[in-house]
């Protein structure tokens, strides 16, 4: 058995691998850059190359590593070079939560591929088993399930498993201690014996799981990959802040610490991000730039060296350079965005407090990443003070995102770009009422019921009858007029692959 020993977190950051470094397909590359990705973590960069190869895996790996890219992408690349028109791979997964987050992360990695896939996870009603049987039986080319659900089908018999060239186990150690062991052997038992890789990714390496992968597993390559921990000497902070309020935010904070610090990073995901804060942030400081994978090898380099001279004092930036790089005396690490995961978290703030000196990180906390930074304050071992908001950023009690312009939930329907909201922090025009002064009920304690003089006095006589127009039913009634539905919006199904609202790993 081959053995990958594991490394220390400077050790890690040495050993900086490029995905365009591995032979992985163009379409994946495309796809991946679309993604703001460039850099392997540790675990992707030991587990890629020799999956490629055809070799069987067994990785010790937590959630917040990286492995769901670990494991997905050799297995597309695969399939760009040779497609497939039967059941070609099997994901196993512990619960449907994470059988849909690999969905979502599997469907972004293959955007620019014709690889078909379904999730397949109990909890749902007969419609969606009777969608999850026709998959199978057409033959979609990744199936990710959980292994009960996975079992009631292969039960009924008609899923077709002759070409199965992959399987992969995630979480094996969850699994075995639901009581999936022996669901996850008869699945094994179902499949082609020859040319069959399997790719076994655990948390932890108790004895049951070292034997249970050396009954399945052969000459497996072995990786063991701990999550890096963030230095002592960072203090760490953190913001809950809606999106619409953070460059506001990031300004106020910049005004008082530009004044006393020389260095300052902030990581944002996007490159478009980085982007429109960079040109907001320069109306107020001529020493702010940009660095992405955008820009040629030598514009960055030479920004870099302007900042380590001082010529830049702030650098907005993706994750680019969160890896790799070796600048002393970064005063602070300001996340704009939670990063996917743990690794790139501890990466991301790594940038200061180095060479035993002390830094500070602030991460920007929008109610979409909510979870997903207590997931990282876990794997990381370490509970991140919350700071309060100061007051002008904080959203009006009671206050939805859809009542203050409307944005996401116009996105989320598919009705085009926002343009503007509401502007309720915009100044009122004098005179002019405020929605609450228009929508508010008077008391009728407090209500003048006198006539106005403008107007005639009101006249209570009943109205007479109007004459029967052409086309009334019995009765005087109108008819119901038939044709398309006028209602204001369109109904949309649902998005393929299932719910669509996680954050994937």
């Amino acid at each position: 058995m081959d053995t990958t020993p594991d490394h220390s977190p400077a050790e890690q950051e040495e050993e900086v691998v490029y995905f365009d470094e591995l032979d992985i397909s163009d379409d994946l590359l495309d796809a991946l850059d679309d993604m703001g990705f460039d850099k392997c973590t540790p675990i992707q960069a030991k587990a890629i190359p020799p999956a490629l190869e055809g070799r069987d895996i067994l990785a010790v790996a937590q959630t917040g590593t990286g492995k769901t890219a670990a494991f997905l992408l050799p297995i597309l690349d695969k399939l760009s070079r040779e497609p497939v028109s039967k059941i070609n791979t099997i994901i196993l997964e512990p619960t449907r939560e994470l059988a849909m987050q690999v969905d979502r992360q599997l469907e972004g990695f293959s955007y620019y591929m014709s690889a078909s896939s379904i999730a397949i996870y109990g909890g749902r009603d007969g419609f969606s088993m009777g969608q999850e049987q026709t998959a199978l039986k057409t033959g979609a080319a990744i199936v990710v399930a959980t292994p009960g659900r996975l079992m009631a089908h292969l039960d009924l018999g008609y899923a077709d498993l002759s070409e199965v060239r992959h399987l992969v186990l995630d979480e094996a150690d969850r699994m075995l201690d639901m009581g999936f062991v022996n669901d996850m052997l008869k699945i094994i038992e179902m499949l082609p014996k020859e040319n069959l890789q399997i790719l076994f990714f655990s948390a932890t390496m108790p004895a049951k799981i070292r034997k249970f992968s050396k009954e399945i597993l052969k000459d497996p390559v072995e990786i063991s990959i701990a999550i890096s921990k963030p230095a002592e000497k960072i203090d760490q902070k953190a913001y809950d802040v809606a999106d619409w309020a953070k460059i506001a935010l990031i300004e106020d904070i910049l005004r008082e610490k530009t004044k006393t610090m020389e260095r300052i990073l902030i990581f944002c995901g996007r490159k478009k991000t980085v982007r429109d804060l960079t040109r907001r942030l320069q109306k107020r400081n001529d020493k702010v730039m940009d660095i992405s994978s955008d820009l040629e090898q030598d514009v960055r380099e030479q920004r870099l060296l302007d900042f380590r001279t001082g010529k830049i004092q702030v650098v907005v930036a993706t994750d680019v350079l969160s890896r790799g790089i070796h600048i002393d005396g970064i005063d602070l690490v300001i996340n704009f965005d939670v990063p996917g995961d743990a690794e790139d978290y501890v990466h991301r703030i790594g940038r200061t407090a180095r060479a035993s000196a002390e830094g500070e990180a602030i991460t920007l906390i929008s109610r979409e990443d909510r979870q997903r930074f207590v997931r990282i304050e876990q794997l990381v071992g370490k509970k991140v003070n919350r700071v309060e908001l100061p007051e002008r950023f904080r959203e009006p009690e009671g206050e939805s995102r859809e009542r203050r312009g409307g944005n996401d939930a116009r996105r989320k329907e598919g009705r085009g770009r926002s343009r503007g909201g509401n502007n309720q922090s915009r100044p009122r025009r004098d005179g002019a009422p405020s929605t609450e002064q228009r929508s508010r009920p008077q008391d009728p304690a407090n209500r003048n019921d006198e006539p106005r003089p403008d107007r005639p006095p009101r006249n209570d006589e009943p109205r007479p009858e109007r004459p029967p127009r052409e086309g009334d039913a019995p009765g005087g009634q109108r008819k119901q007029r038939s044709g398309r539905n006028r209602g204001r919006g369109r109904s949309r199904g649902p998005k393929p692959g299932g719910e669509s609202n996680s954050t994937p790993e």
